[in-house]
């Protein structure tokens, strides 16, 4: 069994709910992939979360957007202002979506679904770059393909 760990900084994004499969997959191919392991995914800030959900059709990021400003909006009389409107509905959401992720690792791979991506939920106007901790744990071996 190895441990093996890297930050990921992802680049500024808007307020949405952005894919990030993609970034996260490039992190593995500098490290040594387990036959079997997990990946723990942790993101270093209170105003971001991430969550896996369905990568297919690009109304689903829309329609999570516009669910959560619902949940959480900000013409609420909150009174952590000081560093703007979004800030407190940003912590909301994040308490509600989470800061850190597991995934099951096979082959060296994401076993995610076949519709299941990893998403960088962005929950203030104009986030700044966000950084995710990757910390891998499997067991290291030769991968057999199937």
């Amino acid at each position: 069994m190895a441990w093996q760990q890297r930050i990921v900084r992802l680049a500024p994004r808007s307020r949405g709910f952005h894919l990030i499969t993609h970034e996260l997959e490039q992190a593995l191919t500098h490290m040594e992939k387990p036959r079997i392991g997990l990946l723990h995914l942790f993101l270093q800030h209170t105003s971001a979360s991430l969550s896996i959900n369905e990568n297919a059709d690009p109304d689903v990021p829309y329609d999570l957007e516009m669910a959560f400003r619902k949940v959480a909006p900000e013409e609420v009389p909150y009174r952590h202002t000081c560093e703007g409107p979004d800030d407190m509905p940003a912590h909301i959401k994040t308490s509600m979506l989470g800061c850190s992720l597991t995934i099951p690792i096979e082959t060296g791979k994401l076993c995610l679904g076949t519709w299941q991506g990893v998403y960088l939920c962005e929950h203030r106007i104009r986030g700044g770059s966000r950084n995710v901790v990757l910390t891998l744990h499997g067991e290291i071996g030769k991968l057999v393909d199937q």
